[in-house]
This record gives C-alpha cells, sequence and structure tokens, in this order.
C-alpha cells in the first residue's frame, strides 16, 4: 500500500505569522509616512528622506520587538517545562494519572487512556506532557531568532514598495498614486498569506485592504492639516 502522506499547514505558522506582519507593517506605515509627508510637502526630497527613514527604523524595530516578544514566550516555555520536569521527577504516579484524566477527557475510556500515558511516558514523558498538557509542540515552540529575521526582512521588502512608488510617481498626483498602489499591494498581501495559510482568501484580502486604507486615510489627514497650518 501507498503511505499516506498529508500537509499540515501548523507547521507554517511561526513564519508565516512574522513574515505577513512584518510586511504588512511595512506596506502600511511607509506608505502612511509617505503619504503624510507628501500632503504637507511640495517637493519630493522630504517624502524619499522620511520613506528612507521609515524603512531602517521599521524594520530594526520589528526585529528588535519580534525578539522580545517571542523570546518572553520562550522563557515561559522553558520555564513551564523545567517545571513539568521536576514534578515528574518528585511525583510520576500522579503525573501519569494527570495525563490519563487529559484522554479520558478527550474520549478515551479509563482503561485505555490509562495505557496510553503508561506507553507515552515510558517513551519520553516530558515530551508527552508538554504537548498533552502544556500545549508546547515542535510546530508551536517559540524561535526568537527566526521571528525576528522574518519579520525585519519582510518589512523592509513590504515598505519597499510604496517607497519605490513614491519615488517615481509624478509629485501632483503621488498620495493618490502611493496610496491606490499600497492597497493592491496589501491586497495581494492578503491573498498570499491567506493562501500559504490554508484560511480563506476574501476575507484575509478585505481585512488587510480595509485596515491599511483607514491608516492611510488617518495619516493623510494629519499631513494636510499640518500643512495647511504651516501654510
Amino acid at each position: 500500500m501507498a503511505r499516506h502522506m498529508e500537509r499540515h499547514l501548523v507547521a507554517r505558522i511561526g513564519w508565516l505569522r512574522a513574515a505577513v506582519l512584518g510586511a504588512n507593517d511595512g506596506i502600511v506605515s511607509t506608505a502612511s509616512l509617505i503619504v503624510g509627508v507628501a500632503a504637507a510637502s511640495a517637493t519630493r526630497q522630504p517624502v524619499l528622506v522620511a520613506g528612507l527613514a521609515g524603512l531602517v527604523a521599521g524594520a530594526m524595530s520589528m526585529a528588535a520587538g519580534e525578539y522580545v516578544s517571542v523570546s518572553s514566550q520562550a522563557d515561559t516555555e522553558v520555564a513551564d517545562l523545567a517545571r513539568e520536569r521536576g514534578e515528574l521527577a518528585a511525583d510520576p504516579k500522579a503525573e501519569r494519572e494527570e495525563l490519563a484524566q487529559i484522554y479520558v477527557s478527550r474520549g478515551l475510556d479509563a482503561v485505555l487512556a490509562g495505557q496510553v500515558a503508561d506507553q507515552l511516558m515510558a517513551g519520553d514523558a516530558l515530551a508527552a506532557h508538554a504537548r498533552d498538557e502544556l500545549g508546547i509542540s515542535e510546530h508551536t515552540t517559540a524561535r526568537p531568532v527566526q521571528a525576528a529575521l522574518t519579520s525585519a526582512a519582510t518589512f523592509s521588502v513590504g515598505a519597499a514598495l510604496p517607497l519605490a512608488v513614491a519615488a517615481v510617481a509624478p509629485m501632483g498626483a503621488l498620495t493618490w498614486t502611493v496610496s491606490a498602489a499600497s492597497l493592491a499591494f496589501l491586497a495581494l498581501l492578503g491573498a498570499v498569506g491567506a493562501q500559504a495559510g490554508g484560511a480563506g482568501v476574501v476575507k484575509a484580502t478585505l481585512r488587510v485592504t480595509f485596515w491599511g486604507a483607514f491608516a492611510m486615510a488617518l495619516t493623510a489627514g494629519v499631513g494636510a492639516l499640518f500643512g495647511v497650518a504651516a501654510g
């Protein structure tokens, strides 16, 4: 018989979340910054300088923020595993009963649940408790460096898109050109992210496009307000 192979998309959760977050933030924040500065400026140079500064600062901020936040998750996981390791050493019988009750709550009868708990604990007791009691698995474990690098790289790529449009768009139509192009980029990002994660394409596309349009409209309004005030 042919071996039944399955590919589950949950394995992509770690890098996909960071990639979508980074690219989305790169497009939205940089486009909003460009639109805001363009609404208050009549020349291209301040717009490009602001956009480039936003790209560099945003990429570094994303990398640092992701590393710190995911490291906090990793620290919590390490602490929980250490606590569980101590409990297994101190009272393995109680831990076996705890594991068996988890399987009973999932639908196994008490006898079979006890047998499953015995066999799993005989192999790798800590891994069994990490997975079934703590919810820590190979696919979902925190990876700070991966998250930081992915977010920084995808932020840079996302930010470069509206910046490139701002460099070539007519100055008189720069605000609308960057806004329209950025919404198109966001729609594409939503579709690609949904496809990679196995989610609904239409819903994801509408979600990122709506919030991107809202952010850019708000920033453009602030830029126009300050531009008029400065004039």
